[in-house]
């Protein structure tokens, strides 16, 4: 990050309540496409299929066998990608009681202040929050803050280029509330960003189901299930959109990484992103993961950024 004055070491609570927070210099993203230096994931060792979502209700109602070792083989050829692509890797502090943390992009998420530690909406991951805390003191980066207004979720918070992002929510049968998603806003608002809410059928569970960027105004979405209203809005700021379509979007086909320097890993399944990708001269990891996504989470939702580039 810049050279501006910065929180050094880890702090419980580093938001100053009337904007002009700090940057850090080291850790920190602006964007979701810089450069990808750093990441955190969730450790798979504890993974197990539960009834989170519609695509884990269906992978379970039709009496799929899960597979520790292939879930394990899998989550290590996706750490292995990052590898390849210089990313260092971190994993959670794991803990045998959160079978869903693995799916690290839920439980925080990282701004250029620090993380935000969210308020997950199912019991059984209430205390992937703790776990977050605990690996962001052993990292040393600040707390910018907590979500206290409601349930939240990090696949809600998606950074649509420097100083703008995209909220979604999906009321009380959803993950993220309104009432939660208000109260980042006006946290975001006080830092000088703009900020778009998007009120999503829980159907979708998060925004970065149906809408991730790739690189600077290049877009990933789902034209079948996003709202036109913020096809319109992401169309207004001149981002290219690729089209996913649903059959693929419904299987994580959207839920992408961008790496940065036209790179991106995605599922091996998300065949028209990669072949898009590909005719664009993008390089793209592909790891199979399957035996992972049937649970419900794609890449995305697997990965909390922890330092890109600034952009």
């Amino acid at each position: 990050m810049d050279d501006q004055t910065h929180a050094p070491t880890f702090s419980l609570r580093a938001r100053n309540p009337d904007g002009g927070t700090a940057t850090l210099n080291h850790w920190g993203a602006n964007s979701d496409y810089g450069t990808l230096r750093s990441v955190m994931l969730g450790p798979v060792e504890n993974y197990r299929w539960l009834q989170t979502s519609s695509v884990s209700k269906k992978t379970l109602r039709r009496g799929v066998p899960f597979d520790e070792g292939i879930a394990r083989a899998q989550h290590q050829e996706m750490v292995s990608a990052y590898q390849s692509a210089g990313v260092e890797v971190h994993l959670l502090t794991s803990d045998p009681e959160l079978p869903y943390q693995v799916f690290a992009r839920d439980s925080s998420v990282m701004t250029p202040y620090g993380a935000i530690i969210t308020n997950m909406a199912q019991w059984w991951r209430r205390g992937e929050n703790y776990r977050a805390i605990e690996s962001y003191q052993r990292l040393g980066i600040p707390i910018y803050d907590y979500v206290t207004a409601g349930t939240f979720e990090g696949g809600d918070f998606n950074v649509i280029e420097p100083g703008c992002v995209l909220i979604g929510w999906e009321g009380d049968e959803g993950r993220s509330q309104e009432q939660a998603a208000r109260q980042i806003k006006g946290w975001m608002e006080a830092e000088g960003w703009e900020v778009r809410l998007a009120d999503i059928d829980p159907f979708y569970v998060h925004i970065d189901l149906m809408v991730v960027m790739l690189a600077p105004k290049l877009a990933a979405v789902c034209l079948d299930c996003t709202d036109p209203g913020i096809v319109d809005w992401l169309r207004s700021k001149r981002i290219e959109i690729i089209p996913v379509p649903f059959s693929e979007t419904i299987e994580l086909g959207c839920n992408v990484v961008a790496l940065g320097d036209d790179r991106v890993l995605l599922p091996a399944g998300s065949k028209t992103l990669k072949d898009a990708l590909k005719a664009r001269g993008f390089t793209i990891y592909d790891p199979e993961l399957s035996m992972i996504t049937q649970g419900g989470g794609g890449v995305h939702c697997m990965c909390q950024s922890l330092i890109r580039d600034p952009v």
